[in-house]
């Protein structure tokens, strides 16, 4: 492939499971209509040979799909088994309160699905009670490094009216101490507190920032000059797809101003790499 717009992307967090709630919580319609300023269309059912058209269009070659370990996806899971080649999962819900039939649970399911990562958003559960550097986190740290299943975490306020505090980057200081061989990447950014962020990526190697739901446009210029100079291994493209369309994140992606090669690991080689456990093409 040749120029720009013709190089390929992998897209690590698809959401095609809004469509299988018959009413959406309040919150979800709040930061569909107040923070996004989504369509209703948000919320509709997902048609697989649409998905893949969009897809196909903005030379989208991989997309990682939202699951849960309580309530299952129908839809991601028929997408996974009808295009292994183009669709992996990401596993949430795992119980960290009751963590030892959660964590054998989630330990299947990565042996029968291809499973790309496992995710928890610190400000989505107990009330947003326990930030990441609660121990109550260990026991899924310890088993992510143990089956090297990544790791993503929701850093940055969140959209919906919920606690924000637990989701700075900073709390994730002492997990990289402890646990140095855990693959771990923040995902939605990192808004108000990317120079933690950014400060975080450059101390730990073991750490990487996905920018789902942003609009790359909208990155801060320290991010991308991050992204230029000493991290061109650590960022990682998503879309958070329905929220933001491909048809609107790619090109913005590839518009940036990035070298072609900085642009290739954004876009794929890093997602292809820690996700996927392939090296980068040189």
């Amino acid at each position: 492939m040749s120029g720009r717009s013709h190089r390929p992307v992998i897209d690590c967090l698809v959401n095609v499971h809004f469509g299988e709630t018959e009413a959406q919580p309040e919150f979800m319609k709040r930061v569909r209509d107040d923070y996004f300023k989504g369509p209703t269309s948000m919320f509709d059912p997902v048609d697989l040979a649409e998905l893949l058209d969009e897809m196909d269009e903005h030379g989208v070659e991989k997309a990682i799909l939202m699951d849960n370990l309580v309530k299952p996806s129908v839809t991601a899971r028929k997408f996974v088994d009808a295009r292994p080649d183009r669709f992996a999962l990401a596993i949430g819900g795992v119980n960290l309160l009751r963590p030892v039939a959660a964590l054998r649970e989630l330990s299947a399911t990565v042996a029968d699905l291809p499973v790309a990562y496992t995710v928890v958003g610190p400000s989505f559960w107990a009330d947003g009670m326990y930030p990441p550097s609660d121990a109550v986190y260990y026991p899924l740290y310890a088993k992510c490094a143990e089956i090297d299943l990544p790791l993503c975490v929701n850093t940055g306020l969140p959209g919906p009216p919920i606690p924000g505090e637990v989701q700075n980057p900073i709390h994730l200081d002492r997990v990289c101490v402890r646990f140095p061989e855990l693959k771990l990447c923040m995902i939605h950014g990192a808004d108000p507190w990317w120079d933690i962020a950014i400060r975080m990526l450059i101390k730990y190697r073991n750490l990487r920032l996905m920018t789902s739901a942003w609009s790359p446009k909208r990155l801060p210029e320290s991010l991308i000059h991050y992204m230029r100079t000493r991290g061109t291994g650590k960022v990682i493209f998503a879309s958070d797809w329905p929220v933001l369309r491909q048809h609107r994140v790619v090109p913005e992606a590839r518009a940036l101003d990035l070298p072609t090669d900085v642009l290739d690991n954004y876009l794929y080689n890093n997602a292809k790499e820690f996700f996927f456990g392939l090296e980068q093409e040189q």
